[in-house]
């Protein structure tokens, strides 16, 4: 019992690691919320979102790097976390794995793996970039298209008639969201477009089905964070 308790022995915290291990995971957590910011796929709140990264990856770093030094605390934090219920909803599976990114970020310089912890962090983030933009290259352009459309009966009846126009436009169609009022109904969808003239066809097809149509197209990739 002695010699396992002897292996468990583990050196104090060192104050000046402690920093330097801190500084550096915010700094790879502020590049992780760039990446974020400029290549997540949220329609809104990226900006917003993106500050919590380097808060989620300084705490991870800072109770690592305390519980690593004594097995009693190691013990402790296990009993505390199983208390803690967070009641935030994450929305988005990318946003579930940028957080979970912030972790290993926290995590790697908690316990002093400071080359293999940047190292592996950049190159996520560049085969995330690459596949990402190979992604918009096949898809063409992505957008967001919001529909104002006044029905004849009821608002309902107008979703199948756009949806068919989109699907023959559009090479990828996502609906994100919709509001009805009356026979009004505004519609969200997230799609992938060719190119311009696919655009222009989109436009002029929903204008000849719904005269009173209001259509607004956001490029996902030009729009800035909010």
């Amino acid at each position: 019992m002695d010699e396992l308790l002897n292996n468990l022995q583990v050196a104090p915290l060192s104050l000046s690691a402690l920093v330097i291990n801190l500084v550096m995971a915010a700094a790879i957590a502020a590049g992780l919320g760039v990446h974020y910011r400029y290549l997540g796929g949220t329609l809104a709140g990226r900006a917003h979102f993106s500050r919590v990264f380097v808060f989620v990856a300084l705490a991870t770093c800072l109770i690592i790097s305390i519980v690593k030094s004594s097995l009693a605390l190691s013990l402790g934090l296990v009993g505390a976390l199983s208390i803690v219920r967070f009641r935030t909803p994450v929305k988005e599976p990318e946003e579930l794995a940028y957080l979970f990114m912030a972790i290993a970020i926290g995590l790697g310089f908690g316990a002093d793996y400071r080359l293999e912890t940047g190292v592996g962090t950049v190159v996520i983030l560049a085969l995330v970039t690459l596949v990402q933009m190979a992604r918009r290259r096949d898809h063409g352009r992505n957008l967001y298209l919001s529909l104002g459309v006044d029905a004849e009966n009821e608002a309902s009846a107008a979703i199948e008639p756009v949806q068919a126009i989109l699907v023959q436009h559009c090479t990828a169609v996502d609906l994100r969201r919709m509001d009805t009022e009356g026979s009004h109904v505004e519609l969200t969808y997230q799609v992938d477009v060719e190119g311009p003239a696919s655009i222009t066809a989109l436009t002029s097809a929903l204008q000849k089905q719904f005269p009173s149509v209001r259509v607004t197209l956001i490029d996902q990739q030009r729009m800035p964070a909010v």
